[in-house]
């Protein structure tokens, strides 16, 4: 697929700034002594391009309330310091600020921008996020597994702009334009045609400097995605793609390179400020992308990741030793990379030693810092739409129920949930459910006591139900063995879960016991498995609620494709939304669960 120049932003200021001089009668050669035309960045053998990137905002228009809001900051002395961060009018302010000087900025992303939206975002499809990335300059982004959330359609849809094919347009004389900036999809083919469902690559370009841009998603999507959304697209290994293509850029004399990729990894800190080539480059980072970053073709020089919601700014030597950096800015839009690129005019290559690699750090979106006006303007615009239906109170908190900040297996809202699912469920003409079981993943958020606007603390809006629930997925209520279910529990550990473990949530009755001082499917203690206090009977058939993402073998548990005898119930957040309003008031408001049904040994 031939590169294509870059348009958008950069186009167009050159062109104003054309005009500008042609109507004031002056060129180039007639400005000031000391005027900054270009010409002095362009007569240096090297120069420094800014690399601004992010990933997996998640449309997270408005700072993410609770833990989802904060990051953590480890201090000089030791100790570490909670900071609120996020929201797209302090994202945009940021990048804004951070351009300022740089006559070469590109503005990159590794996927996730929309999918598992709050309602702000979800309600309508996404539309404005992509709006507000086009309004905070995004040049380029990779795709993410969550931006196949509506499936394929839906996702070009987004690139490609046009109104919804059944919600329509949401505005009277506004018509849906789409992303200004590509999305890239270089391993996710047509099973039909082998061609990629959107461009694998970009070419940015601005005075005569070319990079590349090369975007994947974890090969690992159909694990991770309902399979109706993906029928008739294959995904293929990120490392074989990223090779492949840059070869492709190669040829076209396109040598500076960085690849977008969907796929991330876990530091040994959750501080976003630590320092993970100590002692030794990379040595702080494990998972997936440490493997993909070491047989990556050295010819790509810079990873900007994702997927795993983390930051990371480290060093990780590519297949030649040298070193290349691998960074991440963690989730929703509360932080940032900056990563200089030197450039070389006589190599048209970025310069990278044998013991220095292009310079990154990642930096807190501070709520301390002045609101982008313009981004204020559209949250304002696309919140009248919303507010009839998110300001709805259904329930009452009496504190924050900790869910996706939880920092143990078992979170207090996912046993909330997965207890709101057993009784929507559990009546014989509902399904007969006897539990029912959450995957982690689609836990989206916490919730929060403090007001997230004028509802006054301790309510639960429908919004902000809709931010932990937002996929809208339908109970299914399905027959499984006692053997199935162990095996299923045993999955949480094992295979492709093994590495970064997927507990799923379990309703009241369900009890045993994680002994993660084994490995793999023995971390589970089969002998300890009980429901009601009975122990788990191989051989006897139980009703088993959940999600149909799960039922459909999504994050790998394979063993409930197996079940059999499926009832469809209501959706997962109409179960959520019923319970709230039915075990909770304003003067008996729901307490956070204690967490105890999983013992956990470590």
């Amino acid at each position: 697929m031939p590169a294509t120049p870059q348009r958008g932003r950069t186009a167009r200021r050159l062109t104003i700034g054309a005009a500008v001089l042609a109507a004031a009668g002056l060129t180039a050669a007639a400005l000031p002594a000391g005027a900054d035309t270009g010409h002095a960045a362009r007569t240096g053998r090297t120069v420094d391009v800014q690399l601004l990137s992010f990933n997996d905002f998640h449309g997270n228009l408005e700072p993410p309330q609770g833990s989802s809001g904060t990051v953590e900051e480890a201090q000089p002395d030791g100790t570490k310091k909670t900071v609120p961060a996020g929201g797209v009018e302090y994202l945009a302010q940021s990048l804004r600020t951070a351009r300022k000087g740089h006559p070469y900025s590109v503005t990159a992303a590794a996927g996730d921008l929309v999918g598992a939206s709050p309602l702000l975002s979800g309600l309508f499809h996404d539309e404005p996020t992509v709006e507000a990335m086009n309004r905070l300059g995004l040049d380029v982004t990779s795709v993410g597994n969550h931006e196949f959330d509506e499936g394929r359609t839906e996702l070009t849809r987004l690139q490609k702009g046009g109104c919804h094919p059944k919600d329509g347009c949401y505005e009277k004389g506004r018509k849906f334009r789409g992303a200004d900036f590509p999305y890239l999809t270089a391993n996710v083919t047509d099973e039909k045609t082998g061609k990629p469902l959107l461009k694998p690559y970009t070419v940015w370009r601005h005075k005569g400097v070319k990079i590349g841009f090369i975007g994947v998603t974890l090969e690992g999507t159909p694990d991770i995605v309902n399979a109706e959304g993906i029928k008739g697209l294959k995904f293929h290994d990120e490392v074989a793609t990223i090779n492949k293509y840059a070869k492709v850029l190669n040829k076209q004399g396109v040598k500076s390179i960085v690849a977008l990729i969907h796929e991330g990894g876990m530091p040994a800190s959750t501080s976003y400020n630590y320092h993970c080539d100590s002692p030794g480059p990379g040595d702080g980072i494990s998972g997936p992308i440490t493997d993909i970053a070491k047989h990556v073709t050295s010819k790509v020089d810079a990873l900007v990741t994702g997927h795993t919601h983390q930051a990371y700014a480290c060093t990780i030597p590519d297949p030649s030793g040298r070193p290349r950096t691998v960074t991440s800015a963690a989730s929703y839009g509360k932080l940032y990379t900056d990563t200089t690129l030197t450039y070389d005019r006589r190599t048209r290559d970025i310069v990278r030693t044998s013991v220095k690699a292009p310079g990154a750090a990642n930096h807190v979106v501070d709520r301390t810092q002045p609101k982008a006006a313009d981004m204020t303007s559209l949250i304002t615009r696309w919140n009248k739409l919303a507010t009839p239906v998110a300001g709805r109170p259904v329930g009452h908190i009496s504190a924050d129920i900790a869910g996706r900040g939880a920092t143990t297996p078992e979170s207090p809202l996912g046993d909330v949930i997965s207890d709101a699912q057993l009784e929507a469920t559990a009546a014989d003409g509902k399904g007969g459910a006897q539990l029912a079981l959450m995957n982690p993943g689609g836990v989206r958020s916490d919730l929060a006591f403090t007001a997230s606007g004028s509802e006054g603390d301790g309510v639960v809006t429908y919004g902000e139900a809709f931010t932990v629930q937002p996929f809208t997925n339908m109970m299914n209520v399905v027959d499984l063995t006692g053997a199935q279910l162990l095996t299923a529990l045993q999955q949480q550990v094992s295979g492709p879960n093994e590495t970064s473990p997927k507990i799923l949530q379990v309703s009241k009755g369900l009890t045993y016991t994680l002994d993660l001082t084994k490995k793999g499917a023995d971390r589970v203690v089969k002998d300890t498995v009980k429901l009601n206090g009975t122990a788990l009977d191989p051989a006897k058939t139980y009703r088993v609620a959940m999600n149909e993402f799960l039922a459909g073998g999504g994050d790998g548990f394979t063993a409930f494709k197996t079940a059999t005898n499926k009832y469809v119930g209501p959706s997962d957040l109409d179960a959520f939304t019923a319970y709230l309003t039915a075990h909770s008031s304003a003067t008996n408001p729901l307490t956070p669960p204690k967490a105890d049904r999983i013992t956990v040994v470590k």
